[in-house]
């Protein structure tokens, strides 16, 4: 977890009155990470990062009500206006492809709910956008990380960093003059494109033989 100096800390409430709060979401079954970014013009500023332990001695169905309340609770905090979460690979292992997909999907519910935009992103393309590189390694995405938002520290899990990566891939997106089309948005009350539009959309995403 990264502690933050308390003189930060005691910024955030104006922070959440003058700026864009965006909220990322690096999905997971056993850990969830969050990471909680304002943005005020070119300022990126950390709200707060972190992990949800999902404990294994859990069952799958009460491991999603847990992320269901600590993804509604991190909203009702800091009442962020864009969502952005990690699509996750299709694998080979289903059963495993199953359970992300269903914490992915009730973090978005919880989003949705609340009437707040959500974008989808491919870790590639998180990659590719805080470092150029869409091949690049947890590390080197921490240390552009670091230089973005003047942060010190390591991060104690990189679902943590993870998640801070995507949301700072969104502000890059939505602050960009080329908007790039490889990510889906779903707005509150709006249906999803074709499951073709949605190949389109993300080539990267689709293991070809």
């Amino acid at each position: 977890m990264i502690l933050l100096p308390g003189s930060f800390i005691s910024k955030i409430s104006f922070a959440l009155q003058t700026g864009q709060i965006i909220l990322g979401i690096d999905p997971g079954t056993l850990v969830m990470g969050y990471g909680i970014i304002c943005v005020n013009g070119r300022s990126i500023e950390l709200l707060e990062m972190d992990i949800v332990k999902l404990s294994s001695k859990k069952n799958n169905y009460e491991r999603l009500m847990i992320i269901h309340s600590q993804v509604q609770s991190l909203i009702a905090k800091y009442k962020p206006h864009e969502f952005a979460i990690e699509a996750p690979f299709f694998g080979k292992n289903v059963q495993s492809m199953l359970k992300l997909g269903r914490a992915q999907g009730v973090a978005i519910a919880v989003a949705m709910q609340c009437g707040i935009p959500v974008t989808e992103y491919s870790p590639r393309k998180v990659k590719q956008s805080i470092t150029g590189n869409g091949n690049a390694d947890k590390l080197q995405v921490w240390e552009m990380l670091r230089r973005i938002t003047a942060i010190a520290g390591e991060p104690e899990y990189y679902d943590a960093s993870d998640a801070l990566a995507v949301a700072v891939c969104h502000h890059f997106q939505l602050s960009s003059p080329l908007k790039s089309d490889k990510q889906a948005t779903v707005l509150p009350g709006k249906k999803k494109t074709s499951w073709e539009s949605f190949v389109a959309q993300n080539p990267d995403r689709i293991l070809r033989k």
